[in-house]
């Protein structure tokens, strides 16, 4: 078999035409070099106050207070988490874990039924519940704060883990409600009727076909009751004692006992970076599913 060659002017042709090509494949638009560098300014921005809790909580109380900011925490020690490191401590996160268990777990199954009710049922009532369900996020917390001390007196669960749980699940289940609702009715219900139609019960279908394809769904609800049920301080200050403080509580200790003193910056930085850990793990751990989830949410159909 022959190869006919190319004359030179044609090679030198297809040779222009590929790097013509090449070139406008990868010209980039100023617009794009613009929006990538506000990107990463704003990244930096974002990152930064979390990169100065952990770099002053390796710096000692002098370096802190010292006019010339330090960077980078050459020298530094883990000596003010070693100081934080104590029993109340350990009683702090055995609460904040606790409750935040609890309150998450409940969430996501009076959300999730409720979805499932209000997205695929048609029932007298249905429109009150949803109006209601939307008003109610409208009610600032600092008005509840009174009937829910004197709730909480009356069932005889002041600074308990049930109590605080219980004005928790309260709180989070309206919007987790909102959320999920997107998720279902983002899921045809044919998929189901498919499923019933080759011989599966209706519990069985929604268990093999809609409920996997909700994971994402619960996964971003849970995120969301999560980090409102560990970070809440307001509710905790009211209902909690001292002695059973929540990890936001326990942080705010730090800078209460040192009204007659100077305030240990390095310290409270250590323990600001103790409290965010467990989040961080928690993101690690659900990010793949959490932006699926954020992602499908937003598209119906």
């Amino acid at each position: 078999m022959s190869v006919t060659a190319l004359p030179d002017k044609a090679v030198t042709d297809v040779e222009k035409t590929i790097v013509s090509d090449h070139k406008r494949r990868v010209r980039v638009r100023p617009s794009n070099v613009f929006f990538n560098v506000l990107a990463i300014v704003l990244g930096i921005i974002w990152v930064f106050p979390v990169y100065w809790m952990v770099n002053s909580s390796m710096l000692s109380p002098s370096t802190l207070e010292s006019a010339t900011p330090t960077f980078i925490p050459f020298g530094g020690s883990f000596q003010n988490f070693m100081s934080v490191i104590t029993p109340s401590f350990w009683s702090a996160l055995a609460m904040s874990v606790t409750v935040t268990l609890i309150a998450v777990f409940f969430c996501l199954l009076f959300a999730f039924l409720a979805s499932i009710a209000i997205s695929r049922f048609r029932f007298r009532g249905r429109k009150t519940f949803i109006l209601a369900v939307l008003l109610i996020q409208m009610l600032p917390a600092e008005g509840l704060f009174i009937a829910q001390y004197k709730m909480m007196s009356e069932l005889g669960l002041l600074s308990n883990a049930l109590g605080l749980s219980l004005l928790y699940i309260a709180a989070v289940v309206p919007f987790t409600v909102w959320m999920l609702r997107g998720f279902v009715a983002g899921i045809p219900a044919e998929l189901e009727e498919a499923a019933m139609v080759d011989g599966l019960s209706r519990t069985q279908a929604f268990m093999r076909i809609t409920l996997p394809l909700l994971a994402p769904g619960l996964v971003a609800s849970g995120v969301y009751a999560f980090l409102q049920c560990w970070n809440e301080f307001t509710v905790a200050l009211v209902i909690m004692s001292a002695d059973t403080q929540t990890l936001p509580l326990w942080l705010r200790g730090f800078v209460q006992a040192s009204q007659t003193r100077a305030i240990d910056w390095g310290q409270v930085m250590a323990a600001s970076t103790i409290v965010a850990i467990p989040v961080i793990i928690f993101f690690l751990i659900v990010q793949g599913r959490m932006t699926s989830g954020l992602v499908s949410g937003a598209v119906k159909g």
